[in-house]
């Protein structure tokens, strides 16, 4: 399973909450998308995990890099393939993986803390000419449903034509209340497990069972199985086999 694979599942395979003011919450956030779009001539791609759909806002940068301007789109995917294939592969390589780490972040949070977070990073996307621009990308989750899953995932990408592109995005997970930069690239969120949770999954993801597991680390099964309660608890999966995918996408474990 590869990055972006890891990342729909852990989006779409959500337990999604029925709320009653649904409509009228979407219609919110539309318009929310269209002024960013309008103010920012950027461009801004709001998606419901839940229907599996995006909804796409051009502004005037569009036209730089070459796709269908000044438009509302309706796409039947949470992702914009269209901007994708124009991004660097490298760079958004980094950019799902820092939108994961995104994501596990904000599970582990209450509701109400979600909103202070978003993303930033920088990634090279080719203009109308074929040339390489600086883009700056942003994701924002403007709304969880009532059980806590994430709901309305904001994308917005501008052209940054003032920053030199270096090594890597410089993806960042940053406070926007208070300044507080909670990761300042993927390498540095790995301290998501312990350094025993890793071992224990590494271990799993080798096809060891936990009576096996206790007598190589001697250890109780008792504590093996607290551990791989606390290591699917942490990554927000649902099996030990999503769990292992999640850690390899993340980094976390070979």
């Amino acid at each position: 399973m590869n990055i972006l694979d890891s990342l729909s599942d852990s989006l779409l395979n959500q337990k999604f909450d029925v709320d009653i003011n649904k409509e009228e919450i979407l219609i919110r956030c539309q318009h929310i998308a269209q002024i960013y779009a309008q103010v920012e001539h950027a461009i801004a791609v709001l998606s419901d995990l839940q229907a599996n759909v995006s909804y796409v806002y051009k502004g005037r940068m569009a036209e730089t890099i070459g796709v269908k301007p000044l438009t509302e789109d309706l796409i039947n995917t949470i992702w914009e393939e269209e901007i994708f294939e124009r991004i660097h592969p490298d760079d958004l390589f980094e950019r799902h993986l820092l939108e994961l780490h995104f994501f596990q972040l904000l599970k582990s949070l209450p509701i109400n803390e979600r909103k202070h977070y978003h993303t930033s990073s920088i990634v090279r996307m080719k203009d109308i000419n074929g040339h390489y621009q600086s883009v700056r990308h942003r994701t924002f989750y403007l709304y969880s449903s009532p059980n806590g899953s994430l709901w309305l995932d904001l994308c917005l990408y501008n052209l940054a034509p003032e920053i030199t592109f270096n090594n890597g995005i410089n993806g960042s997970i940053v406070n926007i209340t208070t300044g507080e930069i909670k990761c300042t690239n993927t390498e540095s969120c790995t301290t998501l497990l312990s350094k025993r949770e890793k071992e224990i999954i590494t271990l799993i993801s080798e096809g060891k069972l936990s009576k096996e597991i206790a007598s190589q680390l001697s250890i109780s099964i008792h504590t093996v199985s607290r551990h791989r309660q606390n290591i699917l608890e942490k990554l927000k999966a649902n099996s030990s086999i999503e769990a292992i995918s999640l850690a390899k996408a993340l980094k976390l474990i070979e």
